[in-house]
């Protein structure tokens, strides 16, 4: 399982509090306890300890799903009438499978954890653009997403979450009919270019032709899906969870993630929330006229 950091987590910090864990886990399981109730003992120290330790890292669920089980919780809450009971055997048992189950779930963190930081430490800047960024915006294909920062040579890494492109297939029944076609559109551009969902994929190369004429250059520009984590679940309205999941994504990335948008309610959801934000905007034009029955 990929963890949710909280904000502010540094990733090498992280790594080195769930390595630390794993290797006491290893150490309780391969140790010599005088009995079933002393095991139990040492691993419900085990257990509090690496809680505490990683409460201000990662989320509250994630820590439950690592540390604090409901078999942990039944083990804590019948303590008290274990000690020199006749199902020592039981105990022992119970204990040592949720010691030998934790040490898995931590291994795959870390391993999860690892690959993440290796995915995200490209080269470039991470952005995330807004689901109406692909209705108002050029097509995908020819979205020239450095021009709309300011940027100009430096790699550009497109990251859409997978909620996003859940709201992009309800906009394909809209009945605006040029919002209806650009979802529609927008979808089979990143179904074509993502044809592995589960990586990232370059969806224009780099172009320094410009520079002999006009000294402006384009650095590749990549995409890639960021898919619900396991267990995930969505909050209720998308452009929160659209900005729940970029600020999940800022401490494994270890940069800050722009978000490009058009909508002023997700520019101030994502400044409060420590976002960088790129607020688009489209000419207004000249204020309508009131007509006689308005005044």
């Amino acid at each position: 399982m990929l963890v949710t950091c909280l904000p502010g987590t540094d990733r090498t910090n992280l790594g080195s509090a769930l390595r630390d864990i794993h290797t006491k886990a290893l150490n309780l399981r391969s140790g010599v306890h005088a009995d079933a109730f002393a095991l139990l003992l040492s691993y419900l120290n085990w257990a509090s300890d690496a809680a505490r330790a990683l409460s201000h890292l990662i989320s509250n669920a994630d820590v439950d799903h690592l540390i604090l089980t409901q078999r942990y919780r039944l083990l804590m809450s019948s303590v008290g009438s274990l000690a020199g009971s006749a199902t020592t055997g039981v105990v022992y048992n119970l204990v040592s499978l949720e010691i030998e189950q934790r040490t898995v779930a931590l291994e795959g963190a870390l391993t999860e954890l690892n690959q993440a930081i290796e995915r995200w430490s490209r080269l470039g800047m991470f952005v995330i653009p807004d689901t109406n960024v692909f209705i108002n915006s050029d097509k995908l294909e020819i979205l020239d997403v450095a021009a709309l920062l300011g940027l100009r040579a430096e790699p550009i890494h497109l990251l859409v979450p997978i909620a996003i492109v859940d709201e992009l297939d309800r906009l394909k029944e809209s009945r605006d009919k040029h919002v209806r076609w650009r979802a529609g559109h927008t979808l089979g551009v990143i179904d074509a270019v993502l044809s592995d969902p589960t990586q990232p994929a370059p969806l224009r190369a780099a172009d320094h032709s410009g520079l002999k004429s006009s000294n402006i250059s384009r650095g590749d520009v990549t995409i890639e899906l960021l898919l619900d984590p396991p267990g995930h679940v969505r909050l209720p309205i998308v452009d929160d969870e659209v900005v729940d999941r970029a600020v999940a994504l800022k401490p494994l990335a270890a940069r800050d993630i722009t978000l490009l948008t058009y909508d002023t309610g997700q520019c101030t959801r994502a400044r409060a929330a420590g976002l960088h934000v790129r607020k688009l905007s489209k000419a207004l034009g000249n204020e309508p006229q009131r007509s006689s029955n308005e005044q």
